[in-house]
This record gives C-alpha cells, structure tokens and sequence, in this order.
C-alpha cells in the first residue's frame, strides 16, 4: 500500500512540474506574442506539412511524433523512438523549460527550416497542454 501511495505522489508531483515549466514558458511566449495563443492553431501548426528545400520530403511535427501523443513517436529519418510528448502516459514530458526551448528550436529548424516564432510556440504548447493526448 506504501508503494502505491508513493507512485501516485510522484505521478502527482512530475504532472504538476511538467504544468509549471509549461506554463512558464506560455507566459514568457506571452509578453512577446501580438495575440492570443490558440489550441486550434497548435493542432494546425502541429499537423501541417512544410517543405523548405528542394529534394527534401515534406515533415510535420507529427510526422514524428505522431497525431496521437499519448503514444511514442519515431523520427523520420533516424528511426530513433521518441517518448511520448502527451503528460498524460509521460509525466516528465514538458517538464524542463530548457529542453522546452531547445526542442524548438531544433525541431522548427529540422520541420520548417527555420525558429519557430514565439506566437507558433504559444499555440503549440497550448495544443499540447489542452487539446491534445486527453
């Protein structure tokens, strides 16, 4: 039963975190951002399909990490798995705003050829805190 009681502590204890570090960086992107940030636009921007150079296959961010985040995803090029990016079946996800930061940064650049705006970051992690994996 202690065992028990602890395991849900900690799945307690890693949700909220991975909220905090969310949310934080929601209110960074909010300062700088022109508009309000839309759980719509996330899902868009998350499933839509860029091609910035020529010969190269078109991406999306779900082309790796899948439509349906409580699952792992796979990179398209690599192979590597990806741990799934939904809180829901991976509490440590979005739990670190520098990795927050440093995913963007590189996966934008991989998936669209350059940084994502601070107005694309917002409605991304709004889709992926409130309408996506639930």
């Amino acid at each position: 039963m202690k065992v028990l009681t602890v395991l849900i502590l900690i799945f307690i204890t890693s949700h909220t975190w991975a909220e905090d570090a969310a949310l934080s960086r929601l209110a960074e992107y909010a300062k700088a951002a022109g508009q309000q940030f839309s759980i719509v636009r996330g899902q868009q921007l998350w499933t839509q399909k860029h091609s910035y150079s020529s010969g190269v296959k078109q991406r999306s961010c779900a082309s790796c990490h899948g439509e349906d985040l409580r699952l792992p995803g796979k990179h398209a090029r690599t192979g590597k798995r990806i741990d799934p990016i939904s809180r829901v079946t991976n509490p440590a996800a979005l739990t670190d705003e520098k990795k927050i930061e440093k995913w963007f940064k590189r996966n934008c650049k991989w998936t669209m050829g350059r940084e994502c705006s601070v107005q694309e970051k917002g409605d991304v992690i709004s889709y992926l805190l409130n309408g996506a994996g639930k």
